[in-house]
């Protein structure tokens, strides 16, 4: 009797296993806006780190995180390091590609609650009188990635995320936009 349930629990543990070893070994996220700003706006927005409250769809969900920059904005090697609550986690980003008013290429490092590494970037592109936005984010999955992908959809999980961002980024990049275009205030007693 319990040769047959050990038998039946190592074929249900091998089935789990080669399951989990099909599951794809890599992902991408991939979502794209368009606003109406130029490249250079955007690109403000997005290769300065110290700008990412105004539209980071995570910089609402713990207010106390703890938050360092180094380096130059817009530049190799700037980096934004970041520990918070349960939502945020803990880990850092760092540009790896800054092509002014084209793309920005981040190495996105996650500490905590899980470490991994993601290459993303922002690739910017005239859009009429605006910009086109593509915010991609792409990985690699190990064995625990892997299990993990049976139970969450790592598109639909980070996807709605993007979706929040790109809205957020569009309607700041536009308000900087309009006020850039403004004329300026005349001086006081003219």
């Amino acid at each position: 009797m319990w040769k047959k349930i050990l038998l039946v629990v190592a074929a249900l543990i091998a089935v789990l296993l080669a399951t989990i070893a099909s599951r794809p070994g890599s992902y991408q996220v991939e979502r794209s806006a368009s606003a109406a700003a130029p490249p250079e706006v955007v690109y403000a927005q997005v290769s300065d780190f110290g700008r990412w409250a105004q539209w980071s769809p995570w910089a609402k969900l713990d207010p106390n995180m703890k938050t360092t920059l180094t380096g130059t904005p817009a530049s190799v090697g700037h980096g934004y390091a970041w520990a918070g609550n349960d939502k945020v986690g803990e880990g850092r980003m760092t540009i790896t590609e800054a092509a002014p008013g084209s793309r920005v290429g981040i190495k996105l490092e996650f500490l905590k609650p899980f470490a991994s590494t993601s290459p993303t970037s922002f690739t910017l592109a005239p859009d009429g009188g605006g910009t086109r936005i593509t915010w991609k984010m792409t990985g690699t999955n190990d064995f625990m990635g892997k299990a993990f992908s049976l139970f969450m959809d790592f598109e639909k999980m980070i996807g709605g995320d993007f979706d929040r961002g790109l809205a957020q980024l569009k309607a700041v990049s536009e308000a900087a936009a309009r006020q850039a275009a403004a004329p300026a205030t005349a001086e006081p007693g003219r």
